[in-house]
């Protein structure tokens, strides 16, 4: 490990997390990075800072505090260093292992396409976790925002984000449209039109797999009794239905005790609400219809229902599978009508890279917007959190922006490092400011008889309020 970092000497009276076995070892003092972030990340953090201290010195009474660490990345950096991401900047994030960041601006034109994505690319943080509930007294668009109280893992490293394209026009993308139309797609009735642009999306075993383990292992911690497969599978077979697909083996050979799939379940319920149902009858109820299909499509259905049986009949029948956690599965646009209309209905989200950006912000519309989103960038032994907006630069420095994202990211960061009781503290502080209406103007101008304060007044009175 480094002594310093972009020329700044880490502080003295601080040690850094380490992680070992799968495992984080937190000191009572650990150093721990921040990017300030651009734009109106300024007044943001600066107000968050004095929040996570307060609660931190609340909770533990001067026996823990956080060693807090500044690295670069965004304009800061380019206007000091000439490089919008500088490599010192994130071997700390690495050497560090916990980091938390404000909104930063992508740079226009050449160069890193996304310093956000960058980041994540970089420490393969490949699990964006992005928790949505509300919080009384928030403003919010629908008639029960309280139903809503959702996880959302979405897969950070591959699917589109992956940046596989060819521009429209030129010769790469020539090349490959020649190719698939005159060799993949020889013979076939579908072609690529010669004045396409072109993109790649991969979704892989692995990458898939791996988010879903992480999605289902957080289930069991958190006891939250559902895990939800969203997915576009039904028009992209080998990508999206693939991650449905993956997904479910994680979830029946290396979670078997622990969970029960949704087909699953209706197999099992219906042999418990109808004792000494025959195998045909039961695969009749899982999928109406089935006289119309083919015989191989039935044969395998009955197969399906005998396997179940078979297999998990003695360990999760006779009720036991209403204890496990439910895994299913939804199509990528019926889920944002679910979350409005049956938001009770569902707890965790496993989703692929596009899916899960779209999903995470439609969601946090419901319980106030993203002016409180939190988020979090986690792989094997990093996390980085951040804001989940962008950096409005119009409000930069000006002090009228909510923190509450940057606030309750750190709320998700004190939660993961073990310091929940500081992290609770600021949670109820929060939520008893916004029930005072004493808020920022993003939230003043929805609410009746609230008085609009400024970022720094809005921490001053989260603190007062712990």
């Amino acid at each position: 490990m480094q002594s310093t970092y972009n020329g700044l000497e880490l502080p003295k009276t601080g040690e850094p997390i380490e992680y070992k076995d799968g495992q984080f070892t937190v000191p009572d003092h650990p150093i721990i990075p921040f990017i300030e972030g651009d734009g109106t990340g300024r007044d943001i953090w600066k107000a968050s800072q004095r929040v996570f201290d307060a609660a931190v010195e609340k909770a533990y009474g001067g026996k823990r505090a956080i060693r807090w660490f500044e690295i670069y990345a965004g304009e800061k950096a380019y206007r000091q260093f000439n490089n919008w991401l500088p490599d010192d900047s994130v071997a700390a994030a690495r050497d560090l292992r916990v980091s938390i960041k404000g909104p930063l601006t992508t740079p226009i034109g050449g160069g890193i396409r996304s310093l956000n994505v960058a980041l994540r690319q970089i420490l393969d943080l490949y699990a964006c976790v992005r928790p949505v509930k509300y919080y009384q007294g928030v403003p919010s668009p629908v008639k029960h925002p309280e139903k809503l109280d959702i996880v959302i893992f979405r897969e950070n490293t591959e699917d589109v984000y992956a940046g596989i394209e060819f521009k429209q026009g030129s010769e790469d993308a020539a090349r490959m449209i020649s190719f698939l139309n005159d060799d993949l797609l020889k013979g076939s009735k579908k072609k690529v039109r010669i004045d396409s642009g072109v993109g790649i999306k991969p979704i892989s075993v692995f990458g898939t797999k791996r988010l879903v383990r992480y999605a289902i292992r957080q289930a069991l911690e958190m006891d939250r009794k559902t895990v939800t497969l969203v997915h576009k599978g039904n028009i992209q077979k080998f990508t999206e239905g693939a991650f449905r697909e993956w997904g479910y083996e994680v979830a029946t050979q290396e979670f078997r005790d622990q969970t029960v799939t949704e087909r699953e379940g209706w197999i099992l319920g219906n042999l418990e609400s109808r004792p000494g149902i025959s195998i045909e009858d039961n695969a009749a109820l899982i999928e109406p219809g089935m006289e119309f299909g083919s015989p191989a499509f039935r044969d395998s259905v009955y197969a399906e229902v005998k396997g179940v049986l078979d297999s998990i009949g003695k360990s999760h029948g006779n009720g036991a599978w209403k204890k496990k956690v439910l895994v299913n599965d939804r199509i990528a646009d019926s889920i944002f009508q679910q979350i409005i209309i049956r938001p009770e209905d569902y707890s965790i989200l496993a989703t692929s890279n596009l899916n899960g950006d779209y999903i995470s912000d439609a969601a946090a519309a419901q319980v106030g917007g993203l002016g409180i989103a939190p988020g979090a960038n986690i792989g094997d032994g990093y996390a980085v959190f951040e804001a989940t907006h962008g950096t409005a630069p119009k409000y930069a420095d000006k002090d009228v922006i909510n923190p509450g994202s940057v606030i309750l990211s750190g709320v998700m960061l004190l939660e993961f490092i073990g310091w929940k009781e500081a992290a609770k503290l600021i949670e109820n502080a929060i939520e008893k400011t916004i029930q005072q209406k004493s808020v920022t103007y993003d939230f003043e101008r929805q609410l009746a008889g609230a008085t609009k304060v400024g970022t720094s007044e809005f921490a001053t009175r989260i603190i007062g309020n712990m």
